[in-house]
């Protein structure tokens, strides 16, 4: 039996990683996915968050991808994200700032859909920052 498989994560401006994992962790829509080799088939939505997996050579990776689509085959995995961000290339900065700003949002939403997407934007910034914590400390 393979202790490894494929993974593929793709944005839709470019190849993200494609390799030989032990296993790796997604945020599905219906919460969050652990896939090790000879998963079961499966193909879902994901919501934003982070990609964490383990390369056969056992070092760790964290990506922020904003959403998209999870395909799962016994043999490979793709990730299909409308954004993804490694870890080691956000800026820590930026996103912080982005944090202030959508909190600020949310503080003057005068209507239910303008808080409503600035809770979207806040999830996915600290969705980020979760990314940048977690890449900070294997490095």
């Amino acid at each position: 039996m393979s202790t490894t498989y494929h993974l593929d994560i793709v944005s839709t401006e470019k190849h993200i990683f494609s390799g030989l994992v032990k296993k790796a962790l997604v945020t599905g829509s219906e919460g969050e996915l652990g896939i090790f080799p000879q998963h079961t088939p499966l193909l879902t939505t994901i919501r934003p968050g982070l990609v964490h997996f383990v390369k056969e050579n056992n070092k760790e990776e964290f990506i922020y991808i904003s959403g998209g689509i999870l395909e799962i085959l016994p043999s490979v995995v793709v990730v299909l994200a409308d954004i993804a961000i490694r870890g080691t290339d956000l800026d820590g900065e930026r996103v912080i700032k982005a944090k202030h700003k959508a909190e600020e949002y949310i503080r003057n939403a005068h209507s239910t859909l303008e808080y409503g997407k600035a809770s979207v934007e806040l999830a996915k910034v600290i969705a980020q920052l979760r990314v940048l914590e977690l890449t900070r400390q294997i490095i």
